[in-house]
């Protein structure tokens, strides 16, 4: 499967964006998917995931302020960020595990929130 992450950019402290994954090449609605990010000189880590049937899990970091979802009509997944604060500041990327076939990662969108 081939992942393209897009919506990152430069936001204020207290802004808004929405991530976006799409996928092509394989199945999608019934792959995990997750956004994971990677902070300069830090380890990636993530910071949510969703399953196929559409259970979520947070990072406790961003829990009530991002919101992941998918489109399987879209063969997409989302990454709504509230409430963004400078410690959001990282390159995103965008993870699909598929039984059978393992996972691929996408190439990453950078965010920046300035203070």
């Amino acid at each position: 499967v081939q992942l393209q992450a897009s919506g990152g950019g430069l936001v204020q402290a207290g802004g808004s964006l929405r991530l976006s994954c799409a996928t092509s090449g394989s199945a999608y609605s019934s792959n995990f998917m997750a956004w994971h990010r990677q902070a300069p000189g830090k380890v990636r880590e993530l910071v949510a995931s969703i399953t196929p049937g559409g259970s979520t899990n947070y990072a406790g970091s961003v829990k009530g302020r991002f919101t992941i979802s998918r489109d399987n009509a879209k063969r997409t997944m989302y990454l709504q960020m509230n409430s963004l604060k400078p410690e959001d500041t990282a390159v995103y990327y965008c993870y699909s595990y598929e039984a059978l076939k393992g996972g691929n990662w996408g190439q990453g969108t950078l965010v920046t929130v300035s203070s």
